[in-house]
């Protein structure tokens, strides 16, 4: 097994982006990471760190931070039942989690709240697609993710959060433009639509179930929750916004729904490794709270 210390600096290389940075974290030389790096590579007989701007993981890689968070995280535990051992600038315990982006533009944020206020682990998060979060979990990048699959990935349990609603929307101006004889497969294969990236699907869920049929979408790439609703209301083009994100620009008129009978639920899920950790714990309870408050069941 390798030592602590070759363990945290591999998860700083990863986290950092590069080995500068994880010099600085560490406090200790760019040199001196080289060669733990180094040694921990010769050490584990596999490359571990894809050299570049940001350095990556390989999948070795990804599953030694993952291990490197568990070890900082049951230390962390040890250190608070146990004071004397704590050092002096013994660096804070990490929990790395991947999450939607607008989970974060909603109501992740009230749960990031609640869990900093009980201690002093510090939250990694990433920013993926609901549909694709889960696989940061089976990579073993992360130790939870909010994600759209159900099923528990592999060493994962998995609890239901509730959905996240959404609606089509778009600026009244941008209505009458495009859509003043209808919302249908015609109108719709001419609009400009907004997506948050090649990933996105919930346009095009969304317009197969009020058309009943595919419809290909002309449209701009905004990777940006509040991006969607600004360029929504800028008339840039027409989205699926979270209700929770622009329930205001409904209710004054600024934007405008489609169609008002037809949204959309999106389940969320809670997915968290196994392991016997507090403070995964925690951030779980933590987590559940908030989404139970906020989402619809």
């Amino acid at each position: 097994m390798l030592e602590t210390a070759l363990l945290a600096t591999v998860a700083a290389v990863v986290r950092e982006g590069s080995f500068e940075r994880a010099a600085r974290t560490l406090h200790i030389t760019p040199s001196a990471v080289s060669q733990r790096i180094r040694l921990a590579e010769e050490r584990v007989g596999t490359v571990l760190v894809v050299r570049g701007q940001p350095c990556m993981p390989t999948e070795a890689g990804a599953r030694l931070c993952r291990h490197a968070d568990t070890v900082a995280l049951l230390e962390s535990e040890l250190h608070r039942e146990m004071p004397a051992l704590r050092s002096e600038g013994t660096p804070s315990a990490t929990i790395r989690i991947a999450i939607n982006a607008d989970s974060m533009a909603t109501w992740f944020v009230r749960a990031l709240q609640l869990f900093c206020e009980g201690g002093n682990t510090l939250l990694d998060v990433v920013l993926d697609d609901q549909d694709k979060t889960s696989e940061w979990l089976r990579r073993g990048q992360v130790l939870a993710a909010v994600c759209s699959l159900g099923k528990p990935v592999q060493g994962c349990r998995s609890r239901k959060l509730g959905a996240l609603r959404y609606c089509a929307t778009a600026s009244p101006a941008f209505v009458q433009r495009w859509f003043s004889e209808g919302v249908n497969a015609e109108s719709l294969a001419r609009a400009p639509s907004l997506v948050f990236d090649r990933n996105d699907r919930l346009q095009e869920q969304w317009v197969r179930r009020a058309v009943r049929k595919d419809v290909p979408l002309p449209a701009h790439r905004l990777p940006s929750s509040q991006g969607f609703v600004d360029a929504s209301l800028a008339g840039v083009g027409w989205g699926m916004n979270p209700t929770l994100l622009v329930k205001n620009q409904l209710e004054t008129g600024r934007l405008v729904e489609l169609l008002p009978e037809r949204r959309l639920d999106i389940p969320l899920y809670w997915q968290v490794a196994k392991l016997p950790l507090p403070e995964l714990t925690r951030l779980s309870e933590c987590v559940q709270r908030v989404a139970s408050q906020t989402l619809f069941i």
